[in-house]
């Protein structure tokens, strides 16, 4: 596994590297933010620092969405929750906070990129996910693609895996803990939060909101053919 490793910090970086090299990845480092998307070939997740000196943090994540879907974990000072909510509805797949053990940092590093199957062309979806159909909906994973009537709508990467999700179920009924979890990798303070706000703004781009029912006190579930 290769590891793009965003940090200004040397300290931080000198001892961080040969602790991901004895667990098997091999780094690149960057001390700064600027220019980040010409360093994404070859990469199989990417450590970012949010205190850059050139940048914030949250630009840079938002620069590397706009190209790519690579696994993004960010690990940084910033430990409020809004903080992790920032980092989260930007596009980070996780969110660490220093100080932190090496070894939880190297399973969550397996972890982010364990949870997705990323396409020659940046796209990401669940392995061997098939097309689903509902109505005039059509969602299609391989191809991270999702059509109205035959018009595309344009999802972020957690919108459509909320909608993948959700579909995938097929007609069951998905519980906000494993939502959270399989979309976001784990659970924090104001995560039920976070979905609501997701599936929201879901059911207004698709222009079908009564494909996404609300199952009060449980979760959500997407409407079936027979409904």
């Amino acid at each position: 596994m290769h590891i793009l490793l965003i940090e200004d910090d040397d300290r931080v970086a000198a001892a961080l590297r040969p602790a991901l090299h004895r667990h098997g990845m091999t780094t690149t480092r960057l001390d700064h933010g600027r220019g980040v998307v010409e360093h994404l070939d070859g990469v199989d997740v990417v450590l970012l620092d949010l205190g850059l000196p050139d940048a914030d943090g949250l630009d840079v994540c938002r620069a590397i969405r706009a190209v790519s879907e690579v696994p993004v974990l960010m690990v940084t000072a910033r430990g409020e929750v809004s903080d992790r909510i920032a980092g989260l509805h930007t596009g980070a797949d996780d969110y660490l906070v220093k100080p932190y053990d090496i070894g939880e940092l190297v399973a969550r590093v397996h972890a982010v990129q364990r949870r997705r199957k990323v396409g020659a062309d940046g796209s990401v979806s669940p392995a061997g996910a098939a097309p689903v159909t509902v109505g005039d909906v059509h969602l299609d994973p391989e191809r991270h693609e999702v059509t109205v009537a035959g018009q595309e709508v344009v999802l972020t990467r957690k919108e459509f895996q909320v909608l993948a999700l959700l579909a995938r179920a097929d007609g069951a009924v998905c519980t906000r803990a494993q939502i959270v979890s399989e979309v976001w990798g784990r659970g924090w303070a104001g995560a039920n939060r976070t979905l609501d706000v997701h599936v929201a703004t879901l059911r207004t781009k698709l222009g079908r909101p009564e494909l996404i029912r609300t199952v009060r006190g449980v979760g959500y579930r997407f409407a079936a053919t027979e409904d």
